[in-house]
């Protein structure tokens, strides 16, 4: 007897924006891999080859949470990144890798999104990075996150506009995905590059982006005032918004967030009702903040 094959297709982001009022994406990667063993110093990426079983473990908790999208473990997945440690010349390598955890955790029902970072090295006069080597990166990157099966890619943590746009000109280059670009404003309302959100957006917006936001940052209150200021300036755009969960404090020998899963909650469901299309957690949120938001919101 024949079986009808399997046909149920990965919904676009695209089409679950349409369908939904706000979509829930996932939180942290690095700190919840500290709390989860990952040893000092340890790149996250390291854990894709090293500890599979974790890194499942952690994107089927946000599943359980309520995220719809999970985020692919290559925030630190750039050549230019990768290049001073064990997993130099690996790049393709290491963005497959990642993205075929995180569609096995996710299945047909949720999307993937490949999560690029910023080099690390500051753009000339002020450092090494040019024009070209910065394309040719993060075109690199993102085509292997797109021939992993992503579906769509996210510009996370960017605080340089010149990287910005150059980044965006890679990735466009090599993949037509969706893609979302978030700033992080880590110097209260201003990236540490002294970037303002209306300047970020309205740099960004004619590139032809999916959604612009903020992530990481500083304090919930600072974070209160770069989303007003995103939300006004994006327009129509779709606006993409994971915050800390609050300011990192030293207690003890561990680092605690001031922010648990019911003030990380109040925040973002009022980011929601100012228009917020996108929102979940970045540093110190766990599947029980997401959690959290997800009950907020209704889900």
């Amino acid at each position: 007897m024949e079986h009808a094959p399997n046909t149920t297709k990965t919904p676009t982001f695209e089409g679950l924006l349409e369908e939904r009022r706000v979509l829930l994406a996932d939180g942290a990667t690095g700190t919840n891999y500290q709390t989860m063993g990952m040893e000092p110093g340890l790149a996250p990426e390291e854990w894709l080859f090293q500890a599979p079983d974790r890194v499942l473990e952690l994107h089927r908790a946000f599943v359980d949470a309520g995220a719809d999208i999970l985020l692919t473990c290559t925030f630190g997945a750039t050549s230019l990144r990768l290049q001073e440690g064990s997993l130099a010349g690996r790049t393709r390598e290491v963005n497959l890798r990642a993205a075929e955890l995180a569609r096995d955790a996710a299945g047909s029902s949720r999307l993937v999104a490949g999560s690029l970072g910023p080099s690390g090295q500051l753009i000339e006069p002020y450092g090494l990075l040019d024009h070209d080597t910065a394309v040719a990166a993060y075109a690199e990157q993102a085509s292997a996150l797109a021939e992993g099966g992503v579906d769509l890619l996210v510009l996370e943590t960017i605080f340089a506009l010149e990287e910005a746009v150059w980044a965006v000109e890679g990735i466009k280059s090599a993949s037509e995905l969706p893609l979302v670009v978030s700033f992080s404003y880590d110097m209260g309302t201003r990236t540490m590059m002294g970037l303002s959100p209306t300047d970020a957006v309205t740099t960004i917006l004619p590139l032809g982006v999916a959604a612009v936001g903020a992530n990481c940052g500083r304090s919930l209150a600072d974070t209160d005032e770069v989303v007003t200021e995103v939300l006004a300036a994006a327009g129509d755009v779709p606006v993409w918004i994971k915050p800390n969960a609050g300011v990192p404090k030293v207690v003890g020998s561990q680092v605690v967030y001031e922010a648990g899963p019911d003030m990380l909650a109040e925040h973002v469901v009022r980011y929601v009702e100012q228009g917020a299309r996108v929102v979940g957690g970045c540093c110190g949120s766990t599947p029980e903040h997401v959690a959290a938001i997800a009950q907020a919101l209704g889900r």
